[in-house]
């Protein structure tokens, strides 16, 4: 398969991109400016905001991954923006679309009225951002046309976490006994990934990977 991704430069798509340079899937790297720290090795890599990107730059690909993470105000919505042109892009095609989310954007109500990020207790330095991201995700599903899934991180995202190959697929809730045990490793959620991609499971579906313990 030919797989392209978004934010290729950041944490989560390089574990993407290993991921699927291990199971020997083609890869296209998509980042908006060059990073000289980062080695990607014998990738092909395209230097190019998501809102520039055109339907020739992803001929051939079956799935994209978009990465992107936007940490400052200024750059919030590029989330959105970025959902938008890529329905303009793939809708009414067979490429998969899969956003990579924000744990905050899980519901902790079974009337699902309610988000991690309305906590009492949520980080008041992490909101701007998960409403950013909430905001992403009900744009994401008013396509209707687009073979989306949108993949959402556990709260404990740990970039330094070993590769086990062992995670489960939730659905939209937080479910946890504390928050320290909602946990996955890059290397796991990318795991994940590739499965879920492979498989072409969870259309059009809102899912969280976690942890398999």
């Amino acid at each position: 398969m030919k797989i392209a991704v978004i934010g290729a430069l950041g944490r989560t798509g390089q574990a993407v991109i290993k991921e699927a340079q291990r199971r020997e899937h083609t890869v296209l790297a998509i980042a908006h400016r060059q990073h000289d720290d980062v080695d990607l090795g014998q990738v092909q890599l395209l230097i190019k905001d998501i809102r520039d990107l055109s339907q020739a730059d992803l001929v051939g690909v079956d799935a994209v991954v978009d990465a992107i993470s936007a940490w400052t105000p200024a750059t919030f919505p590029v989330h959105a923006a970025g959902i938008s042109w890529m329905a303009h892009l793939l809708t009414g095609t067979q490429t998969r679309y899969l956003k990579v989310g924000g744990a905050g954007t899980l519901f902790i109500n079974a009337e699902h009225t309610q988000m991690l990020k309305d906590r009492a207790d949520y980080p008041s330095e992490w909101l701007p951002r998960a409403t950013a991201l909430a905001d992403s995700l009900t744009r994401l599903r008013s396509y209707s046309g687009l073979r989306w899934t949108y993949v959402t991180p556990a709260l404990n995202y740990d970039a330094a976490g070993e590769c086990t190959g062992d995670y489960q697929v939730g659905g939209e809730e937080f479910h946890a006994a504390t928050d320290a045990d909602h946990y996955i490793s890059y290397a796991d959620y990318a795991v994940g990934m590739l499965d879920i991609i492979e498989q072409g499971t969870y259309i059009r579906q809102r899912i969280v990977l976690t942890h398999g313990r």
